[in-house]
């Protein structure tokens, strides 16, 4: 008994450290430690990564607090003033509610340059004494808290005056740049109480085989399985118990399953969000100790497809003639391969896939035909890619993907180091249409229309680039590629009637996972009304507080490597008025009767 009730008294003390009931907040013109807190690519960080400023001031929001929002504009103006005289500004979410997507998708939205973090556990909430957002700390030049306070008496919960009468935010940052002591150190703040993190509670035990296994089943097998290029396997009892408190981990912070779409804007068929409810299952199974329980209780095994293809056994595989060496360090250069195959005939394909043999070494790879005459494919001629998180393109409801009579293959292949040398070679597979093809898939490629720059020290670069519409069409689905400072990436979309809706944000893309975003049919899915037009906009992060930013004070340029930088944002259609009713042999992919083409298709 005795022993019981000190692991319990230990495990009360670690669980309240973890929530921060144990921080005692700092006090004025004490140095405060370093704060941690996540980033919008869920890297933990602190302050010393954002820089040396004169003064940090540190903004505490949420995505909901109406007060919040209404200052969303006035720290918009004081980054804009006092940047340049080396006051950095950082705003930090602390609401539990508020995933690291969410807090990219609301900073994105609202037009914030400066850098946004996650307060996970509400330790900087803690540790500096906030309250109320939208509250502010300030830390001076020399790491001392200096100031605790409200931005300026305007708005307040029950209302808003006309005019400014104690502008404090301002009036602090002002001493601290006249190198005086801020006068007033801490006001009174209105808006909204901080409500404090609760621990995950469930009022019933939590077993490996009666819970947690068909959860696994759902959101990790499909990759987490032997001979997938996932690092290990999630399949039995051993497997995720290794790795279990990281499984949490990247559950709560809703990382993985991987998906980057804002929840707020479209619908698609391969969503891979994953519901609170099984998130706090996995969280509290772990923090029970990871028990076992009744293995007859378990759901049925999955049984996961033999072949090395996941489309099936493909109809045509082509493979390169030679096999590329990859060093063990360093940047490699990307491969051009032409594959020896030539399309005799026009070719309807309902499945393709790109299949490295060494997955390790591949980050991406993307395939586009080129006529034998060209030379070369481009970006018009794009057919599909490989690339971390992805998945083959597969067509139903009678659409294919035609390549044309007298075309070749190209790959551009971005092999990556692992730290030993390595062997590359790829393969791909095509499944000839079987049921005859209605629709020919059609797509457009969004890119830079001026010559790509990318500033030094920029948080927040916009490119856009827009295409019309000239016929009804139905979405099929979307594709963002940027490099490592790729920030953001949205699709809009404005009908003739003036209509707009956003339809995709990827508001913190990753390079890591660059997925494909699949529209489901209608009533779900998006129609295009001739007409419409489309606006694709990026945003690129070239500041020193990008993690993977390789110099910010270069400006970036166009080049395939990743330290140069790319904006490419690709749309998949049909055309609605097109019926072309082709026959095609099963055997080969070739037209066997066809029919008249419709307007759109020639």
């Amino acid at each position: 008994m005795k022993r019981s009730l000190a692991v319990l008294a230990a495990f009360v003390s670690l669980s309240g450290a973890a929530f921060g009931a144990a921080l005692a907040p700092v006090k004025f013109g004490e140095k405060v430690n370093d704060l941690e807190f996540k980033d919008i690519r869920f890297l933990t960080r602190n302050l010393s990564d954002i820089g040396k400023p004169k003064a940090f001031v540190l903004v505490f929001l949420n995505t909901e607090c109406p007060v919040a929002q209404k200052y969303l504009p006035k720290l918009k103006e004081l980054d804009t003033k006092y940047g340049p005289q080396e006051v950095q500004l950082v705003g930090i979410y602390n609401s539990q509610n508020d995933s690291v997507r969410d807090m990219a998708s609301h900073a994105l939205e609202s037009g914030i340059k400066f850098p946004v973090v996650k307060d996970v556990n509400q330790l900087c909430t803690k540790r500096l004494g906030i309250e109320r957002v939208p509250q502010v700390a300030i830390i001076d030049g020399e790491g001392k808290l200096v100031y605790r306070g409200r931005i300026d008496d305007q708005y307040r919960v029950g209302g808003t005056q006309p005019k400014i009468s104690n502008d404090d935010l301002v009036k602090a940052i002002d001493e601290i740049l006249a190198g005086k002591s801020v006068s007033v150190q801490e006001t009174p703040v209105d808006g909204c109480k901080v409500t404090p993190w609760k621990p995950v509670e469930i009022d019933h035990a939590v077993t490996f085989h009666e819970h947690i296994s068909a959860i696994m089943q759902k959101h990790c097998q499909e990759c987490h399985h032997a001979g997938t290029p996932a690092p290990f396997p999630l399949v039995s009892y051993k497997d995720v118990q290794s790795q279990a408190e990281m499984i949490a981990e990247v559950m709560d912070d809703q990382r993985m399953p991987p998906w980057y779409a804002s929840p707020k804007h479209g619908h698609f068929k391969n969503n891979a969000d994953m519901p609170k409810e099984e998130r706090d299952l996995v969280a509290a199974w772990v923090k029970a100790g990871m028990p076992e329980g009744d293995a007859s209780k378990a759901p049925a095994p999955l049984s996961f497809p033999t072949s090395e293809w996941r489309i099936g056994e493909p109809d045509l595989k082509i493979t390169m003639t030679q096999t590329h060496d990859v060093p063990a360090e360093g940047y490699v250069d990307y491969k051009y391969v032409f594959l020896p195959y030539v399309f005799s005939e026009d070719t309807y394909v309902e499945a393709i896939e790109i299949r490295p043999h060494n997955r390790a070494v591949v980050h991406h790879c993307n395939m586009a035909y080129a006529s034998l005459r060209q030379g070369k494919g481009g970006r018009e001629t794009f057919i599909t890619g490989y690339v971390p998180g992805g998945q083959p393109m597969v067509f139903t409801n009678g659409t294919a993907y035609k390549i044309p009579k007298g075309s070749v293959l190209v790959l551009q292949i971005h092999y990556t180091t692992t730290g030993r040398e390595e062997k590359g070679k790829i393969s791909v597979g095509f499944r000839y249409a079987k049921s005859g093809v209605v629709n020919k898939l059609s797509h457009f490629h969004l890119h830079d229309v001026r010559p790509l720059a990318i500033p030094p020290n920029d948080p927040m670069a916009e490119f856009t680039n827009k295409f019309e519409f000239k016929e009804d069409a139905t979405l099929l689905g979307m594709f963002s590629h940027m490099h490592v400072r790729g920030r953001d990436m949205s699709f809009d979309v404005k009908r003739p009637d003036g209509s707009e809706e956003r339809i995709l944000e990827i508001p913190n893309y990753s390079f890591d996972w660059q997925l494909g975003y699949e529209s489901p049919l209608p009533p779900h899915g998006v129609k295009i009304p001739k007409g419409t037009t489309m606006t694709c906009t990026a945003h690129y992060d070239n500041s020193k507080f990008n993690a993977y930013n390789p110099d910010p004070t270069r400006t970036v340029p166009y080049g395939d490597q990743t330290f140069d930088e790319m904006f490419n944002g690709f749309v998949f259609y049909t055309y609605d008025n097109e019926n072309l009713n082709l026959k095609v042999d099963p055997k080969t992919g070739h037209v066997i009767q066809d029919s008249k083409e419709s307007v759109a298709q020639k």
